[in-house]
């Protein structure tokens, strides 16, 4: 991206990622068979004497327990079974009766289960985030758009909770993101104010990250990252208005979100500051955000595939076109250099993620039964902002602890110190180190129990 020159001590190597339902009520168990109380009757008639009963002319009651035949007492006639014509209004019917859906509560299997497709889908992303930070391969974006999909599954998450008031959703979001967010940026502040960082105004940024937060060189690194709990927290903000304007056109709203991204690159280019950066990174990733509510209201799913298909094509080849096409000015076809080609190449790509998942009922539940793997994507999930927040710093600490390691002879002589994969390696041991060591913020921002691991 063209993003221009430093300002306020910001820079950026790299635009990327940076109930249950109740038992039926049982009839009959209550009830004797219909002739004990009739024979226990006779017997006593006999033992006192027969007495002839007298004629009644009063119908007999309904036993409470509705039968398909009448009883008459003996003298007056047999035990015939009579159909009924009418049913009696005292008489509950013979089969339970159906609970009705106002009462019903949810299924206990629905309950609190997750979608398995998403949670693989935020996973893969977050595997491609520390990849592309590892070893800077400019195709990676091209083969997953990590933050396109992550800004789509965090707007059909968004659009869910948005049944609920809309002021208690945006408050349980920032929430769920600022402690987090204070507790790594605690020791990256202190880092850089030992390495001679004096931070003005804008260390306001630093607490609430509507702009991007200052930061010396020594730290650009692990703080240009940002860019997106940045963008996060402005989509959580404007959600509330955005779904109304898209529910009274869900389909020319989301192709109409395209439009912001092209008339920055052709007509009118945001200033090089703060405010310029956040927007145009709201308008690349507006259309992304925009198809996770498509997918959650059902829009994706009344859609044909011979519209959908060819258009999310369309777009991904003009995303490439552009790409390639534009190599001089940009320095390379990297996606995160590239906001126009970013935002079609993303588009196309996540709209075929997303409509697969709500026309073709996509799933991944057969995940349960690799039980590594499985527990691996419950771990990612559960620890997505920590292992955003570390990787970076893990990372860079992975760097002179590989250095240690020359020391060592057989360490020299044995292992691949010279090779990323090594580093890789070393960069995900000590994010897994991180995720029990800090993820437990998480728990807490969440008012969940904290854990060592999800």
């Amino acid at each position: 991206m063209s993003w221009g020159p430093e300002q306020n001590g910001q820079g950026r190597q790299s635009r990327e990622g940076y109930g249950q339902q109740a038992p039926p009520q049982q009839y009959g168990q209550a009830y004797p068979p219909y002739d004990q109380g009739y024979d226990q009757g006779r017997d006593q008639g006999y033992a006192q004497g027969y007495v002839q009963p007298q004629p009644y002319t009063q119908p007999v009651q309904p036993a409470p327990y509705d039968r398909p035949w009448q009883y008459v007492p003996e003298g007056t006639g047999e035990i015939s079974a009579v159909p009924r014509t009418e049913p009696l209004p005292a008489s509950p019917p013979v089969s339970p009766p159906p609970v009705t859906t106002a009462a019903e509560p949810k299924p206990q299997a629905t309950a609190g289960v997750r979608d398995r497709y998403f949670d693989a889908l935020r996973a893969i992303a977050l595997v491609r985030v520390v990849t592309y930070h590892t070893f800077g391969w400019a195709w990676a974006g091209l083969v997953f758009p990590s933050m396109g999909v992550m800004f789509a599954l965090a707007g059909s998450l968004m659009a869910k909770s948005l049944e609920r008031p809309a002021l208690k959703v945006v408050r349980s979001r920032v929430r769920r993101l600022l402690p987090p967010f204070w507790f790594w940026g605690f020791f990256v502040v202190l880092a850089m104010l030992i390495h001679g960082w004096m931070p003005g105004w804008q260390i306001v940024f630093w607490v609430l990250p509507l702009g991007d937060p200052p930061g010396n060189r020594w730290g650009m690194q692990a703080w240009e990252i940002l860019w997106y709990l940045r963008t996060y927290l402005w989509f959580v903000l404007l959600s509330p208005v955005l779904l109304k304007v898209f529910r009274k056109a869900p389909v020319p709203v989301l192709l109409l979100s395209l439009v912001p991204i092209v008339v920055f690159q052709y007509a009118w280019q945001p200033p090089d500051n703060r405010f310029g950066s956040g927007l145009t990174d709201l308008a690349t990733f507006l259309f992304c955000w925009l198809v996770g509510f498509a997918h959650r209201e059902g829009v994706l799913q009344r859609l044909r595939p011979a519209v959908v298909v060819p258009l999310s094509l369309a777009a991904l080849a003009y995303g490439a076109w552009y790409a390639f096409t534009h190599q001089a000015e940009y320095g390379g076809y990297d996606l995160d250099d590239i906001p126009l080609a970013q935002t079609f190449w993303s588009a196309g790509f996540v709209t075929l993620l997303m409509y697969f998942k709500a026309y073709y009922k996509v799933d991944f539940a057969g995940l349960a039964r690799f039980r590594r793997l499985d527990r691996t994507v419950t771990i990612f999930n559960g620890r997505a902002v920590t292992i955003y927040l570390w990787h970076e710093i893990a990372l860079i600490l992975a760097v002179p602890l590989i250095d240690q390691f020359w020391n060592v002879p057989a360490f020299e002589k044995y292992l691949p110190l010279e090779s990323q994969w090594f580093m890789f390696g070393i960069g995900w041991l000590l994010i897994w180190i991180a995720i029990p060591l800090f993820g437990w913020v998480e728990d807490v921002a969440a008012k969940r129990k904290p854990k060592l691991l999800p």
